[in-house]
């Protein structure tokens, strides 16, 4: 391998890493913040690549605007779309048993897919990349790297840094720690925990819709595409240790080394590399590598 495939192949590893952060990222802030197992969090992400493809054209017919202004539409209906889920549904899990919760977030999994079918139908989709991120940049004299992948890094980490302020230096951030270690103590100095816990979920799911968006165009659009991200995401919670942005960032970022490496030198075996890198942290680390007390 050359250097310029090595950087090609770096910067790939980079760019599927901080896609999978920003669908993980929203699935730890449910999972270890809220303490539900959100099984549906991929169909969020499935979404999101359908909304770039179907809202599309709307958006252009009605506001004049193209990708970006596709991507504004569907953060805002994102955010409405968790807030009234946390408060038709997930509201009433907190103080369930988590076999209850995985059957009830696995139903919406199957009502999200039928609802995709019927509206969109069953076939597979592309999204145009935008044009003025259609072009290439070199890498040596043969070799170019997509701008729109570059983008979609920096998308990721300009979020990694936005979640990372909130959580850390706001107001806000400090009550959604307190509600995430003590919830009947952050009730009795007034504030409003069921508030709070929609807010939460409505970003998480704008989080796993925005993800879906800005993958469409590098990837297909496809029926059933959020189960495998599901799973994958679920690793990178583990990994990091449950409720940590910064443990789903570096785990992320390991996940997409090994398996855009892995694919390139040991393909045979690039089915399994994740899962081994998961049991060896595992063994290292039980609490993942960032435990949130």
């Amino acid at each position: 391998m050359d250097f310029a495939s090595f950087l090609i192949q770096c910067l790939n590893a980079l760019q599927y890493g901080l896609l999978l952060f920003l669908v993980a990222s929203g699935l730890t802030l449910i999972f270890g913040i809220m303490g539900v197992i959100n099984l549906a969090h991929g169909s969020f992400y499935m979404i999101g690549a359908y909304m770039a493809y179907a809202l599309a054209p709307i958006v252009e017919s009605t506001f004049g605007g193209g990708f970006f202004s596709t991507l504004v539409v569907g953060i805002v209906l994102s955010v409405l779309l968790g807030y009234l889920l946390e408060w038709a549904f997930f509201s009433f899990l907190y103080e369930r048993e988590h076999l209850q919760q995985v059957l009830m977030t696995y139903g919406l999994i199957l009502v999200f897919e039928e609802m995709r079918s019927i509206l969109v139908g069953d076939e597979v989709h592309g999204v145009a990349v935008p044009p003025l991120l259609a072009g290439s940049l070199p890498l040596g004299e043969l070799m170019s790297y997509p701008v729109y992948r570059l983008f979609v890094s920096g998308v990721c980490l300009l979020l990694a840094a936005g979640m990372y302020l909130v959580l850390t230096r706001t107001r806000l951030g400090m009550m959604i720690r307190a509600g995430a270690s003590n919830r009947e103590m952050v009730q009795s100095l007034g504030i409003d925990i069921k508030f709070l816990y929609r807010l939460v979920f409505a970003a998480g799911v704008a989080i796993a819709v925005l993800a879906g968006m800005v993958a469409a165009p590098v990837s297909s659009v496809y029926p059933g595409m959020g189960n495998t991200v599901l799973i994958v995401c679920f690793v990178v919670v583990v990994i990091g240790g449950i409720g940590s942005i910064r443990g789903a960032l570096l785990a992320a970022l390991l996940i997409g080394i090994v398996d855009t490496f892995g694919k390139v030198l040991l393909p045979s075996a690039a089915g399994v590399l994740v899962y081994v890198l998961m049991a060896l942290i595992l063994l290292w680390r039980p609490d993942g590598l960032f435990k949130v007390a």
